[in-house]
């Protein structure tokens, strides 16, 4: 009941923000999600013996997802400044020692990991609330499908080290669905595209989701936790709602802006 309850208060605002709300309302959902993610991040990182400099690193994480949204030259900038000033900090400690690159890799990955692809998924309002609600669309049914036909099929386990419901047939399953639904809701969102692209799109798309999942799931076995927060009553953190999103989004980006699908 906590879990149905939760989403019936988060759905209606974040349907309704991408909607019907103008792109910047996006966006600042997007930079409100980043900033929680990244707090959910810095823990994982401090349970695997990882230092993050916290107001550093969360600057550079919501500074990369406004550059990339705004479709500006300026997330190069964002990268560059980040990886100079989070070396220069690591100088300035004077503690040479076997954590120096660990600390500093776990720095500025959130950059890359979090602020890159929800500033992605921001500029992709700006193509249209229907270009959103394909790649939600494609998420939503591929977690379904996973979930059905893992439970129909599962036999083989996908990565039983990392998250042990999940089966090769679910993911197959997965893909097969999520990527039809994409295709089909793609024909409509992008009629001019050529249907090999919008298969190879959709096939993508929801594949990587899938890794964006388990990848997830690797930060949290290995940080030795369950959820990544309890912010979500039923459901978790903010990463355990959008790891599939953090992975898709940046394929589908690049697809919608670079391949003109």
């Amino acid at each position: 009941m906590t879990r149905v309850l939760s989403a019936a208060i988060l759905l209606p605002i974040l349907i309704g923000t991408v909607a019907y709300l103008p792109p910047i309302a996006t966006l600042i959902l997007a930079l409100l999600a980043a900033a929680l993610a990244f707090v959910e991040y810095a823990r994982l990182a401090a349970g695997l013996g990882a230092r993050v400099p916290r107001a550093l690193a969360g600057t550079a994480v919501l500074a990369a997802c406004v550059a990339v949204a705004s479709g500006s030259n300026a997330t190069e900038l964002v990268l560059l400044t980040a990886l100079i000033t989070i070396g220069a900090l690591a100088v300035a400690s004077a503690h040479p020692g076997p954590g120096v690159l660990a600390d500093a890799a776990a720095a500025l990955f959130p950059v890359i990991y979090i602020g890159l692809p929800l500033g992605a998924l921001a500029a992709l309002r700006v193509a249209g609330r229907d270009v959103v609600g394909l790649l939600a669309l494609g998420i939503i049914v591929s977690d379904s499908a996973q979930y059905y036909s893992g439970r129909a099929f599962g036999r083989h386990l996908l990565a039983p080290a990392i998250s042990p419901k999940k089966t090769v047939e679910g993911a197959v399953g997965g893909v097969l669905v999520g990527g039809a639904a994409m295709v089909l809701g793609g024909m409509r969102v992008f009629p001019d595209a050529r249907l090999p692209l919008l298969g190879l799109m959709a096939a993508a798309v929801v594949a990587v989701g899938i890794v964006g999942d388990l990848f997830e799931s690797l930060l949290k076995r290995s940080a030795g936790v369950k959820d990544s927060s309890n912010l979500i009553p039923g459901h978790g953190g903010v990463l355990d709602r959008i790891d599939s999103w953090l992975f898709a989004g940046p394929v589908f980006y690049v697809f919608v802006r670079y391949l003109q699908i």
